[in-house]
């Protein structure tokens, strides 16, 4: 069991990365973006639970770990509140990155996904990006849990400060590219070109994030990242492996 669990959560991530990048991939001359955010918010839902109840039947989520999970996630709601919310100083990510690192994957998927999801509900932030957000911040906590274990505590504060920089300008990448091909319309040298090459599409999605100033949106969510991640990791890890050992959280997944 396992082996399949690594290979859901694994897929579920898969996924979410494609659901991303289908401009690069897919040639559409149009679609219908609310139908398509509520879709995906549908099938998202069923992938998440299914996460769980392989963890679940696999020995590695017990009553202790959903518990962990939970408090985690309501801390980090909570938590998102006092972010401003605007040039994209944003306090969410953090303790979704340090959860994955110091937890797993598994861990981080679902803490990122669970996050965005609660804090929206308490926000009144749900709409058809939520879905986009959730999934944004579960391959955020997902790739923190692939960051390189080691015992020398500087050297893991800088490897997550980092993955923090990176994560934070790969989130706000995916989030715009999702939409990209219907902001613009077509006629412009930074518009999406359906059945174009990857590469010239890449290219136009960078030039794009230029002139829109979406790279500073970015920059003020890695500036915010980094500097909770480094002031906040050495005490967070040493809790939260504790934590770990304790609610018998194999991280090694």
């Amino acid at each position: 069991m396992k082996l399949t669990s690594r290979l859901v959560v694994a897929a579920v991530a898969l996924v979410s990365l494609a659901l991303f990048t289908w401009p690069l991939f897919v040639s559409v001359e149009s679609s219908q973006q609310q139908f398509l955010a509520q879709t995906i918010f549908l099938l998202l839902m069923p992938a998440l639970l299914a996460i769980v109840i392989v963890e679940l039947a696999s020995g590695k989520l017990n009553s202790r770990q959903i518990a962990v999970l939970g408090v985690l996630i309501a801390l980090n709601s909570v938590v998102r509140m006092l972010g401003a919310g605007t040039a994209g100083i944003e306090t969410v990510f953090f303790l979704i990155l340090i959860s994955g690192y110091a937890l797993g994957s598994s861990f981080g998927y679902l803490m990122g996904t669970g996050s965005l999801l609660v804090s929206a509900v308490l926000t009144g932030g749900v709409g058809p990006w939520l879905p986009f957000q959730m999934m944004a911040a579960g391959l955020l906590g997902f790739g923190a849990g692939t960051i390189p274990k080691t015992n020398i505590r500087w050297l893991r504060t800088t490897l997550m400060g980092v993955y923090a920089i990176v994560g934070a300008y790969a989130y706000g990448a995916l989030m715009t590219m999702w939409n990209w091909p219907y902001l613009l319309g077509n006629g412009t040298s930074i518009s999406y070109l359906p059945g174009a090459p990857v590469a010239e599409n890449i290219w136009r999605f960078v030039q794009f994030e230029i002139v829109t100033g979406g790279l500073v949106w970015d920059t003020g969510r890695a500036v915010t990242t980094l500097v909770l991640v480094l002031l906040t990791a050495p005490a967070l890890l040493t809790t939260l492996e504790r934590v770990a050992r304790r609610a018998e959280i194999r991280v090694a997944d």
